[in-house]
């Protein structure tokens, strides 16, 4: 955050902030003191919830704004409902995300443009709609990547190739868009299961493949994510890994 900002409530957007990592972001941004935008797109009552605690604790802090990231109108009217309420955004976390299997040889082009706009086309547009915003408030985007944007994983070819794309488009805008605002990316390990089936057999696989031996808490993507947001002022174009040492073995 920058010294001009400090005098300042600081704003900033998470997307698919109704539940899981995203919720736990959301709600570590908000105890540092920023008002934050909470965005979903199907996920309702749980954004109305979380909205609801959050302004109990301080009126007014936390806005719930709503949008289809696969749709560039959509995208466009989120970055306008921003800009209703404030004309400097310190922060943008592009943290939505689709995770689900595709087989190479059975892949739909429907299965790719939801992967591929979840987690490359919706962060790329929503930053380039907020550019004038996040430049006045000498901003910062933290992306949400994957340990496997670098290292494939099996069975999930088109999910690696978007993460992989939204790792490059981390270090490209950070060179890009310097020095007014930085952009940095967190790699999260294993910290929360997919709620989906499919995956809990190779569990124990994949914890045994870190350092630290057990699984992250949302939390520590949440204070990585506050760091690199708030208090790296001299940090632009990294990715932090927080996976227990994961990437060390994979």
């Amino acid at each position: 955050m920058s010294e001009t900002t400090k005098s300042r409530v600081s704003h900033t957007l998470i997307t698919g902030a109704a539940r899981r990592i995203g919720a736990c972001i959301a709600e570590s941004l908000h105890q540092r003191g920023c008002n934050v935008f909470l965005h979903y797109n199907s996920s309702g009552d749980a954004v109305k919830q979380l909205a609801k605690k959050l302004n109990a604790q301080r009126a007014q802090s936390a806005t719930i704004v709503q949008a289809d990231l696969g749709e560039m109108e959509q995208i466009n009217h989120l970055a306008d409902q921003v800009k209703a309420h404030t004309d400097q955004l310190d922060l943008l976390v592009n943290n939505a995300s689709r995770f689900f299997a595709t087989t190479i040889g059975a892949t739909t082009m429907g299965q790719w443009d939801e992967l591929m706009d979840s987690n490359l086309r919706g962060p790329f547009f929503l930053t380039q709609s907020l550019l004038p915003e996040l430049a006045a408030a000498k901003g910062c985007v933290v992306n949400l990547l994957d340990v496997h944007a670098t290292r494939p994983m099996r069975e999930h070819a088109v999910y690696c190739m978007a993460k992989a794309g939204l790792q490059m488009m981390t270090l490209a805008m950070a060179r890009d868009l310097g020095p007014q605002i930085r952009v940095n990316g967190v790699a999260p390990g294993a910290i929360l299961w997919p709620e989906q089936g499919g995956i809990s057999q190779a569990r124990e696989k994949i914890l045994n493949k870190t350092v630290m031996g057990h699984a992250g808490r949302p939390e520590d993507i949440a204070t990585a994510v506050a760091y690199l947001g708030l208090d790296a002022s001299y940090v632009t174009g990294q990715v932090l890994a927080v996976d227990g040492g994961r990437s060390l073995n994979i």
